[in-house]
């Protein structure tokens, strides 16, 4: 299948969006070098977004579901005001060992409660309320975590999810793998919500933001 974006068009938006500097490079220099799967890190453009939601919406309590390596968590971390706070889950104890190491080589440490755990019985125990939601764990899940977070966003709240194009498998109506089943799922069910508003960014691997529909 051929790229959703054109590589010249994302490599001009890339070399145009300021770069990562310091704790937040070095935890995306190491995932790049040492992870699996480091394409499952946030991106230069989700990094700088999530920040962008965050300084926006003025944000001070974030919820990141799906810690990996910790960058995107470091991210929202940097751009958080005083006072500001991010819960962030992880169910892979070895991603969480190496996000832990990140978090505390940071400045930012102590704006980051990281908790170990499946995601579907953690979040059960975070009251919120939330002001920036940002979903990139298990795709299969995606319409799960999005009925469990929907009540615990603040009034004026975003919730981001990651990878509704997964490198354009959601737009191929006879892929039945579960996670693409999920994030279409996910697509679905916000849209129909009667409460929020959404919209599909061609960022990355495709960022859905959604927030309550103003009455």
């Amino acid at each position: 299948m051929a790229p959703l974006i054109d590589p010249a068009s994302e490599e001009y938006a890339l070399a145009h969006t300021t770069p990562l500097a310091d704790s937040l490079q070095a935890a995306a220099d190491w995932t790049a070098a040492n992870s699996d799967a480091p394409q499952m890190m946030a991106g230069l453009a989700e990094a700088r977004l999530l920040q962008a939601l965050i300084v926006a919406t003025g944000a001070k309590q974030v919820l990141e579901i799906g810690t990996f390596t910790a960058v995107g968590a470091l991210s929202m971390a940097a751009a958080l005001p005083s006072g500001g706070r991010i819960t962030t889950l992880e169910v892979d104890p070895d991603n969480a060992a190496v996000a832990a190491r990140h978090i505390e080589a940071s400045p930012y440490a102590d704006r980051i409660e990281l908790i170990l755990g499946d995601a579907r019985e953690t979040l059960s125990q975070l009251s919120g309320p939330f002001d920036v939601v940002w979903i990139d764990a298990w795709k299969d899940d995606y319409p799960f975590y999005f009925d469990a977070v929907r009540e615990k966003l603040s009034p004026r709240g975003v919730i981001a999810a990651d990878n509704l194009f997964r490198a354009g498998a959601t737009l191929d109506t006879t892929n039945n793998d579960p996670g693409t089943i999920g994030l279409r799922q996910y697509a679905e069910q916000v849209q129909a919500d009667p409460d929020f508003d959404d919209v599909l960014l061609t960022i990355g691997d495709g960022v859905m933001l959604a927030w309550r529909r103003p009455q």
